[in-house]
């Protein structure tokens, strides 16, 4: 019945590790890990167990036995430390200690081995940590086989007769597997089946059936990582979901970088249509749609500053020899300083109107003809420069007709980048390169 119940146990712990494959679904806040590939001081790599559980005369396999059916279970207590030396392989030093037992069923024959203590060193391999399938287990399978010594002493009992053997100290081979469960950060909770090989005298028969005895020590425990909290514990990390997380991580930086770079070249573009929008000129008279009062005015009829054509009365003029003095020249230059525009746009700023208003004064009082030349900096594409440059120069010539100067008298060009009077390469440089020239004749 015993020995049933302990099938039913094993099955049961197999049960839950595959149901946890298959969920596909572990508690990733219990899974440590760092920069891949990265070095083994960024990990905690020793730790400590404790465990204690029963022991018994018996196995899953039912061999060894040496006719001990009638078990008896006892109490086993365990300790470790180890060494990880990769996220799926360790080394460790291990102690057990406790009673073992067992009885003829006929209650001829008994025995009572106690172990004082038994030192171990196992090497221990977890089978979760590196496998693509249980990518970030919560479960993870372990097992682990080592040689060691164990002291024994035993108390053999026939009949009512009973004889306790001297202590003896010899070679043992204890085979462990079972399941660790990654509770917290750092903190491993056990369940293990072992398999302990020891001497042919453990059991009391001397010279018995088999050539060694075997017991088993069903046992559950904590594993403690040592060191600092701040470092991963390498024995929960899993290299393929370190690298994993590290891939995703930089995705979703570079993902926000790109999202917020497609945004602002959106509103780039948006600001682009727009100038094209207010700047065209459909019936082509020299005056923007967003100005012109009269469109759709024919081919070649003169308009003036709101798009209307002009209607030229009979009368004798007296052309005058054109002579730009230092004080016209001294209106435009306040006009060419004064003149500022919204950012990256052709639309000019109120605090412009006065010293361009004095400007179209002056071409209306002397009849000047006037080149406007747009330029830019070097910043951006040569084709938003030209763009810019022609439609800033478009816009000033554009609001002097709205005051009254002549269209066909002024003329408006744009250079983009192209004729720089200051290095581009400070700031100072390309404020100075950003600008409208005025040129009377």
């Amino acid at each position: 019945m015993k020995l049933k119940l302990q099938l039913v146990l094993a099955l049961a712990s197999a049960g839950l590790f595959a149901n946890n494959a298959i969920a596909q679904n572990a508690k990733v806040s219990s899974i440590e890990g760092t920069t891949p590939f990265g070095p083994a001081t960024q990990y905690r790599t020793w730790s400590i167990g404790v465990g204690a559980g029963v022991t018994n005369q018996t196995n899953i396999a039912g061999f060894n036995r040496e006719g001990y059916d009638d078990l008896a279970w006892n109490l086993g207590y365990s300790a470790y430390i180890k060494k990880q030396i990769s996220p799926s392989f360790g080394i460790k030093a291990s102690y057990f200690g406790g009673k073992t037992g067992g009885a003829f069923k006929d209650g001829t024959q008994s025995f009572e081995a106690k172990t004082p203590w038994s030192a171990a060193l196992s090497g221990e391999f977890q089978a979760a940590n590196t496998n693509w399938r249980f990518f970030n287990s919560f479960i993870k399978p372990y097992a682990s086989i080592g040689v060691g010594v164990m002291n024994s002493k035993t108390t053999l009992t026939t009949g009512s007769t009973s004889q306790e053997a001297d202590g003896i100290s010899k070679i043992y081979v204890p085979l462990d597997m079972g399941f660790k469960f990654a509770v917290a950060k750092g903190i491993n909770f056990e369940l293990g089946y072992q398999l302990n090989w020891v001497n042919q005298n453990f059991d009391g028969i001397q010279g018995g059936q088999y050539k060694n005895d075997l017991f088993t020590y069903i046992h559950g425990g904590l594993e403690f990582a040592l060191g600092s909290s701040s470092k991963p514990a390498l024995n929960n990390s899993n290299p393929v979901a370190t690298l994993v997380n590290d891939y995703t991580v930089k995705y979703d930086d570079l993902k926000a970088q790109n999202d917020a770079l497609n945004a602002k070249n959106q509103a780039l573009q948006n600001q682009l249509d727009g100038l094209n929008s207010d700047l065209k000129d459909d019936d082509g008279d020299g005056v923007a749609n967003k100005y012109d009062k009269c469109p759709g005015t024919p081919s070649g009829v003169q308009v003036d500053g709101a798009g209307c054509p002009i209607v030229v009365k009979n009368e004798t003029r007296v052309v005058e020899k054109v002579v730009v003095t230092e004080a016209d020249r001294k209106v435009v230059a306040d006009a060419i300083k004064n003149l500022e525009f919204d950012l990256g746009k052709a639309t000019i700023r109120p605090t412009s109107y006065a010293t361009l208003n004095k400007v179209a004064e002056l071409l209306i009082e002397k009849n000047f003809s006037l080149k406007l030349a747009g330029h830019t900096d070097n910043t951006g594409s040569r084709e938003l420069n030209m763009r810019l440059s022609k439609e800033r120069a478009e816009s000033v010539k554009a609001y002097l007709v709205s005051q009254g100067a002549n269209a066909s008298r002024i003329e408006a060009i744009g250079y983009g980048p192209d004729q720089p009077i200051a290095s581009n390469k400070t700031a100072d440089g390309r404020q100075q390169n950003r600008r409208v020239e005025f040129t009377l004749y």
